[in-house]
């Protein structure tokens, strides 16, 4: 199978990525800071509605009732986009769609096109796809620029910048920009402002991502923190927008629920600073040509697992990584993909679609199982049940392994009292190999074990032996 650019080319399996993450004491210092002062103030944020678990379950009733009607919704997209004078392109995969966007961008003859922050455009890759085809993305969105210059990947969805500090920013900023800047916040985001401006006046085309569409208008919607996305979604002649067919909401009473959950979800916010909606083309007011190019890359095929179909809910928010004890030690990168966190660790296996990729497999067990992520999600995504889930397929696309022997053996030896006992008392005589009451080191296939944890020494006499004896 080929490769799904959700995954980035090379990424170890995830304990390799982050055993070496958390030997980066400077990223681990910046993560812990962010994700704890982001989390602070959307708990503060959410307080203030008192409503706030009824949002959450219309919003998980819209999202399902989405998935189910996806078919006919979408046509009705496609309709209402069409009858506002845009163009709707339906793409199978990241190929087929980078292919459309570079043929768009090559029929405007341009050589650049500004972008508003995408996750559907950095699953698919576009950015790369287009510099192979002579057409240069220029990242607007303040946190993807400083990756994009700083020739880095993304760790957050919301914060792709979050594993860096400001030193290491104004460092980035000085080598290309080849600008003097401090490192306040505020004198970063002026040289950032002052790079981007001409930008966003001499480029013909812009490409931007989409937090929702609404079936029944056509109308796109973004919403943003900075004004970068209202720069480009106003003044460029031609607009390209890449929505996966997820992206959906019926109607516009329905987008009201969205735009409560979201912004206090993600940034914290009663209300986000930009809400940018367009419907189709309006003669002498934005761009006066929209194309809106549809992405399925392994989403239908999600559409059928019935536990695993509930990832396709995810609104972006982020706040299940924020709340992520994993997340917090080894960072977004050890993900080895777009998506990060616990929402990367159900989706991207599934987008990807084959449990025998080792780092696609390992992705299920980068979690505590704690629940965290479920209590924020704004859209209720049961992401330990969709782990388990997951789980248990990569143990099944494994065949058989050392671990499922041993787990066979175990589940016959459980099946009977006396061979239960037996085992018992066999593994009593471990207890010699403790040291000050904790076992440090097992041979192989326990050394696997050991190397990361000690084993409580078993006591000499079992329960069942010590009542037997004193109770029976």
């Amino acid at each position: 199978m080929a490769r799904n650019p959700v995954t980035w080319l090379g990424s170890p399996t995830f304990p390799k990525a982050a055993h070496k993450a958390l030997a980066d004491t400077q990223l681990r210092q910046n993560l812990r800071k962010a994700t704890g002062t982001i989390r602070g103030r959307r708990a503060a944020a959410v307080a203030e509605m008192t409503d706030w678990e009824q949002l959450r379950v219309a919003g998980e009733q819209i999202k399902d009732d989405v998935l189910a009607r996806l078919d006919t919704l979408l046509v009705q997209l496609e309709e209402s986009v069409t009858a506002r004078g845009g163009v709707v392109h339906w793409a199978r995969d990241a190929a087929e769609a980078n292919r459309i966007v570079l043929d768009l961008c090559r029929a405007e003859n341009t050589t650049e096109v500004v972008k508003v922050k995408s996750m559907a455009t950095a699953e698919i890759a576009l950015n790369e796809a287009l510099e192979a085809g002579g057409v240069h993305a220029i990242e607007t969105d303040l946190a993807e620029l400083i990756v994009q210059l700083g020739d880095d990947r993304p760790s957050h969805i919301l914060v792709p910048a979050i594993h860096r500090n400001r030193s290491e920013i104004r460092e980035i900023f000085q080598r290309r920009m080849g600008v003097e800047v401090s490192d306040e916040p505020a004198d970063l985001a002026e040289a950032a402002r002052v790079y981007l401006r001409e930008k966003f006046l001499t480029t013909k085309v812009a490409v931007s991502g989409a937090n929702f569409a609404v079936a029944d208008t056509g109308s796109i919607v973004v919403l943003e923190s900075e004004g970068n996305g209202r720069m480009c979604l106003t003044l460029p002649e031609t607009l390209i927008t890449v929505m996966g067919i997820e992206k959906l909401v019926p109607t516009w009473q329905d987008l009201e629920v969205f735009l409560q959950l979201l912004p206090r979800s993600s940034t914290a916010e009663r209300m986000n600073p930009y809400t940018s909606v367009w419907t189709g083309v309006t003669p002498g007011d934005g761009p006066q040509k929209f194309h809106l190019v549809l992405i399925d890359n392994g989403r239908t095929a999600t559409l059928k697992d019935s536990v695993g179909r509930q990832a396709l809910r995810c609104i972006r928010c982020s706040a299940c990584l924020n709340v992520c004890p994993v997340y917090e030690r080894t960072g977004g990168q050890s993900y080895g993909s777009v998506y990060p966190g616990p929402i990367g660790a159900i989706l991207t296996p599934q987008l990807v679609g084959d449990m025998h990729d080792p780092q696609a497999a390992s992705l299920p067990y980068a979690s505590s199982l704690c629940g965290a992520c479920f209590e924020v999600c704004p859209v209720r995504i049961d992401i330990p049940s969709v782990l388990t889930h997951l789980r248990a397929e990569a143990v099944e696309a494994k065949g058989r392994t050392a671990e499922s022997i041993a787990m066979a053996a175990a589940a016959w030896t459980f099946a009977s009292a006396s061979r239960y006992e037996k085992a018992q008392k066999a593994g009593s005589l471990a207890r010699f190999l403790a040291r000050d009451g904790k076992i440090t080191w097992l041979p192989w296939p326990g050394s696997k074990w050991t190397s990361s944890r000690d084993v409580p020494a078993p006591p000499q006499e079992s329960f069942r032996a010590w009542w037997r004896k004193n109770r029976g």
